[in-house]
């Protein structure tokens, strides 16, 4: 079976990953930094063009101050 991505549900989640920082007075960058990840990954997922980790996304919860399920719901 081939491995299938879900571009609609990517770019959902970085929609909403991008909301969420937004309303939270961060930039890229700041989110970034405190996750430990590259500007441009914070950018590829908030473009859904990557599919990152659970252990990226315990990250940005934890950076945004947010339930991971709060990532999810959109």
């Amino acid at each position: 079976m081939a491995y299938l991505r879900d571009d609609k549900f990517l770019k959902l989640f970085g929609s909403n990953l991008k909301r969420i920082r937004v309303e939270k007075n961060l930039s890229q960058s700041q989110l970034a930094n405190d996750c430990d990840m590259e500007v441009s990954q914070i950018s590829r997922i908030e473009r859904g063009v990557a599919n990152t980790s659970i252990s990226n996304i315990y990250f940005i919860a934890e950076a945004l101050e947010v339930e991971i399920k709060d990532l999810f719901e959109f």
